[in-house]
């Protein structure tokens, strides 16, 4: 699986978790957010962890 796209959907609660999973995809003030510019391939493990690990389950991929 090559990922090519991660987004995070309404309904963020800012718990950080993902930032903690992986702080070079994931940044958490207000709200989580996506950064851009990263290769997410270097970073699938971790993008699919914070995407299952999510409590409201908003993290999304493809």
């Amino acid at each position: 699986m090559a990922i090519s796209k991660v987004w995070i959907e309404e309904g963020c609660t800012a718990c950080g978790l993902c930032e903690s999973t992986c702080d070079v995809v994931f940044r958490v003030e207000d709200e989580a957010v996506v950064l851009e510019g990263v290769n997410y391939i270097d970073f699938e493990q971790e993008i699919i962890e914070a995407a299952e690990n999510c409590p409201v389950e908003v993290i999304k991929f493809e």
